[in-house]
């Protein structure tokens, strides 16, 4: 398929600047790709979809507060920095980007903090906006990373043109968010509440969780009309040998696993065995997913609604097929659904 197939027009004012009051009253859009009929619920309506004994797979990864504000020596002049990935725990490199880029060449140094506690330098520069920092910190890694958490912010997404607030904090990361290394959230997940899944458990429904550290490259632009040219940025992905077996024993019963979230997704049908069964991993993605496709782990999806020419998009359509998609977007847009991160929800049976 074409990057031109999946543009649509999406008002500014669609775009979810903050969070639904309730995580589990979010809207919610039901895809039936078998009569390819469309229902508008509440998300606590989730409930009414699915019975004893199916799955839910979660992605438990942490958001991190990933972005800095520093100021660069000599000029003073404000840069925003946002970690992307501890390359070497032992010299404090990291992998970042830097905004203005054109500010920041090899040898400059920042300083982070009303003291100027934390100091980083300019080693390598990796693409346009991408740089290698090198950070200076007297104490052990762990005071470090204290360091960097106490003067971190919500890496909100770039759409969102206010400052984060304490309840970002709070709100953009799923109730059982655990292990740290995401830079975004698996935003799906963030619609459920303790009281929801309190609900679904009473009913029989079951929940796995698995850890994809999501990383800024979900989100970045495809630049190629030929979808089979883009390249991802690779995500690390955890899954357990008690999750795997959960996930396989599920299926074996014919029961349904749900896939909470595009992140949930692109692990699962990254680790799938050639009996189409889940593998236990500890390994990297660089996983694309986009019609046609076959899948072989999830019978249904929660997702939220993404932006044109995305790759969350490409997936989601992937999965409902692309003329139903095509479809529930335009409703959607007509509807006055909210996208992106702080929007509504989607449930593809």
């Amino acid at each position: 398929m074409k990057l031109s197939q999946f543009n649509f027009d999406l008002p500014r004012e669609l775009l979810a600047e903050f969070p639904a009051e309730n995580r589990d009253e979010a809207r919610l859009m039901v895809l039936h790709r078998d009569t390819q009929k469309i229902e508008h619920k509440l998300f606590k309506d989730l409930i009414d979809y699915f019975d004893d004994g199916d799955l839910m797979v979660v992605n438990n990864t942490k958001v991190f507060p990933a972005r800095l504000i520093g100021e660069k020596e000599k000029t003073g002049a404000k840069i925003e920095v946002f970690l992307l990935r501890e390359l070497n725990a032992e010299n404090r490199l990291w992998d970042v980007l830097v905004d203005p880029a054109r500010k920041i060449r090899i040898g400059n140094k920042l300083f982070f903090g009303d003291d100027d506690s934390l100091i980083a330098e300019v080693i390598d520069n990796t693409t346009s906006r991408g740089r290698t920092l090198r950070f200076l910190f007297d104490g052990s890694h762990e005071e470090f990373i204290a360091k960097v958490k106490e003067l971190g912010m919500t890496p909100l997404p770039k759409y969102i043109k206010r400052e984060p607030t304490e309840e970002d904090a709070e709100r953009y990361q799923t109730i059982y968010a655990k292990h740290e290394g995401a830079v975004a959230a698996p935003t799906a997940g963030m619609h459920f509440s303790k009281h929801l899944m309190k609900r679904l458990e009473i009913k029989g429904i079951d929940f796995a969780e698995l850890t994809l550290h999501v990383g800024l490259g979900t989100f970045s632009p495809v630049e190629v009309e030929d979808l089979s040219k883009h390249k991802m940025d690779s995500e690390q992905i955890i899954i357990s040998k008690e999750v795997a077996n959960k996930v396989n024993q599920t299926k074996d019963q014919n029961k349904k696993v749900i896939a909470v979230g595009t992140t949930v997704v692109r692990a699962v049908e990254s680790s799938v065995s050639a009996n189409n069964h889940l593998n236990a991993v500890d390994k990297w993605t660089h996983k694309f997913i986009f019609p046609p496709y076959e899948f072989s782990i999830p019978d249904a999806m929660i997702t939220n609604f993404h932006t044109p020419k995305s790759t969350l998009m490409m997936m989601t359509s992937a999965f409902a097929g692309y003329d139903l998609l095509m479809k529930a977007y335009k409703e959607a847009v007509k509807e006055k659904y909210k996208f992106f991160s702080y929007g509504d929800a989607m449930l593809i049976l």
